[in-house]
C-alpha cells in the first residue's frame, strides 16, 4: 500500500493485532473517517483516537492444560516459568506477533528485567521446540508431546465448532483452560481490526463496510 500510494486500488486495510493497525496509522495507510453507527456500536476503548481504525473482534490469549497430567494448572502467565512445569510447555516462536505481544504486554506489566526472567524460565520448561500456529499447540496437548500451552481463545472455539482431524471428542475433553492472572492485571487482550485506506478510491463504500462489520450477521463471522 505504501510503494503504491496514490495509486493504491486497497479501500479497506483489515488485520489483527493492535501493533499492525498502529503501524498502518504511523506510516500514513488509514484515513480518519466519521460514522456515527461505527462510534455507536464500538467502545471509546476499541477505536483509534483519531478514528482511523476499529477494532470489530477480540480474543484473549490464554493458557489450555492436560487435565489428567496437569493436577495445578498455571494461574498466571509468570507461572509458566516455575519449575515445577519443567518439559511441559508447548508455545510458538518468538518471532510470532502473538508471542511478542505477550512478551511485551509483561514487560509493561512486570518490568523489562523480570519479563526477561520470565522468557528464561519458560524456555527452560519447553516440552519441544516452539512451533506451528497456535491450533499446532494444542494438538501439542492432545498428542501428549506436552501439558501446557498457550493459545488464542477462538482457536479453541473454532476446534469446538468444527473439529479437527488429529484431536478427539475425547482429546477436546480432556483439554482444560485458565484465564490467567485473575487476581492482578488479567488476561492479555488483542483484537481484529480495520480502518478506510488512506487513497481509498470508494471511500464512502468502505466506510459502509466497516459499518456492516458491526452488524449481528457479520460478526457471526469474527
Amino acid at each position: 500500500m505504501r510503494a503504491e500510494g496514490k495509486n493504491s486500488p486497497v479501500d479497506v486495510f483489515l488485520t489483527v493485532d493492535t501493533v499492525r493497525m498502529t503501524r498502518a496509522k504511523e506510516m500514513g495507510l488509514l484515513q480518519p473517517i466519521e460514522s456515527e453507527t461505527l462510534e455507536a456500536r464500538i467502545p471509546s476503548y476499541l477505536q483509534d483516537d483519531d478514528n482511523q481504525w476499529f477494532a470489530f473482534s477480540q480474543r484473549a490469549r490464554i493458557l489450555f492444560y492436560d487435565k489428567t497430567d496437569v493436577a495445578n494448572p498455571p494461574a498466571s502467565y509468570q507461572d509458566l516459568a516455575k519449575p515445577e512445569y519443567a518439559n511441559m510447555i508447548c508455545i510458538r516462536s518468538s518471532s510470532n506477533v502473538y508471542t511478542q505481544n505477550i512478551t511485551a504486554a509483561l514487560v509493561a506489566h512486570l518490568g523489562e528485567e523480570a519479563a526477561g526472567d520470565w522468557a528464561k524460565g519458560v524456555v527452560n520448561n519447553f516440552a519441544r521446540d516452539p512451533q506451528g500456529g497456535d491450533t499446532d499447540q494444542l494438538r501439542g496437548i492432545a498428542s501428549g508431546e506436552c501439558d501446557i500451552a498457550m493459545s488464542n481463545t477462538y482457536y479453541f472455539a473454532r476446534i469446538l465448532r468444527k473439529g479437527d482431524n488429529t484431536i478427539t471428542e475425547d482429546d477436546i475433553a480432556n483439554i482444560g483452560w485458565v484465564f490467567p492472572n485473575q487476581n492482578d492485571f488479567g488476561a492479555h487482550m488483542n483484537i481484529s481490526g480495520a480502518g478506510v485506506a488512506a487513497h481509498a478510491p470508494n471511500r464512502e463504500n468502505a466506510i459502509k463496510f466497516l459499518e456492516y462489520l458491526t452488524s449481528e450477521q457479520a460478526q457471526k463471522y469474527f
